[in-house]
């Protein structure tokens, strides 16, 4: 979305707001959390695709969700069980932040990554770098080494140890983009990057339709999924210091709060100096933020997930910023008021 239409979306906030409230039945008009629920059901309902969203208090306990327990793509967010790992492998001193891994061109993915921009070999990066990429900018080289590091079933036997059975990683980011762009990872897994450009470029021009059906096909088949319930619990976990010792959690918490990536998403109606720790996800129509709000003084800190399917990816910007506003106004003021 452009600067103005964004400046406009903010301040239509109130009236959209105000809007949806009209909407909701008139007689037995829900009190509270209830309230704030049939606001976000609204908005959800008014989406195209499908949206699922799980939000919790969790100073209080309060909570709700809608379409919570709907497994959906997770696209990056994906990055957020995967540095679980990475920072579990740490404390058993696996390796440490300060190791330093050389990047080879094998490596390297010529979409999404800052590291596939540079010359390998003659690279090598910490994995506290590494991780600081994947997180900060979602860099997809930086996440494959990190994954391919720890390997995918590690990461799903650390979230069912964790008690959390709806998050489940499926494959790399490499095979991930290369299911959305040609259908078909293995034929094309170990080609250099600039190989694969060319590839991809020849096959945009003389097979377009080729490339709609892979997208196609990735859409409704996506190896990589969560409910919104299970990354909130993750969230949750994290916040709480469950998941690790206390030091591991509050770097996961650090980095994530670092993210450049989804401005007009949970961020994108809140104060500019709200904190939110959060991880994107953006792949076709799947447009995701997950992460945890913090709410200014005394009035804690909230967990929000949203994932998505088949959405207009503008619209569905819009609805996680009106749904961030909608939880972030009544954790901060109308519960004050009960």
């Amino acid at each position: 979305m452009t600067p103005w239409k964004w400046r406009i979306a903010r301040a239509m906030f109130p009236v959209l707001i105000g809007t949806l409230a009209l909407v909701l039945p008139a007689v037995e008009k829900p009190a509270g959390i209830d309230r704030v629920q049939g606001v976000v059901e609204s908005i959800v309902n008014g989406s195209k695709g499908t949206i699922g969203v799980a939000v919790k208090h969790l100073e209080s306990g309060e909570k709700f969700s809608v379409n919570g327990d709907t497994s959906l793509p997770l696209a990056r967010v994906v990055k957020l069980p995967i540095l679980t790992e990475v920072m579990a492998e740490i404390k058993d001193c696996r390796f440490s932040l300060s190791d330093e891994w050389s990047l080879k061109p094998s490596d390297q993915f010529y979409d999404g990554s800052l590291l596939s921009d540079l010359r390998a070999p003659g690279i090598r990066v910490s994995v506290e770098n590494l991780i600081n990429l994947m997180m900060w900018l979602s860099d997809n080289t930086a996440t494959d080494l990190l994954l391919t590091r720890v390997g995918i079933d590690r990461v799903n036997a650390r979230m069912r140890s964790l008690g959390i059975d709806g998050i489940l990683v499926g494959r790399t980011i490499r095979e991930l983009l290369l299911d959305y762009y040609v259908g078909d990872s293995r034929k094309y897994l170990s080609m250099p990057k600039d190989e694969f450009a060319r590839v991809y470029d020849r096959m945009a021009l003389e097979n377009p339709g080729a490339l709609a059906k892979a997208r196609a096909d990735f859409a409704n088949n996506p190896a990589d999924h969560a409910t919104p319930l299970a990354v909130n619990t993750l969230l949750e976990k994290i916040f709480r210091k469950e998941i690790l010792d206390p030091e591991s959690c509050d770097h996961i918490f650090k980095v994530m709060a670092g993210c450049q990536t989804g401005e007009n998403r949970i961020r994108g109606l809140l104060p500019r100096e709200t904190v939110v720790a959060h991880k994107t996800g953006t792949i076709g129509g799947t447009v995701n933020d997950c992460g945890i709000i913090v709410l200014p003084g005394d009035a804690g800190h909230v967990a929000l997930s949203v994932l998505s399917r088949g959405t207009d990816p503008d619209r569905a910007e819009q609805a996680i910023a009106l749904i961030g506003k909608t939880v972030y106004d009544y954790f901060l003021f109308a519960r004050r008021g009960e």
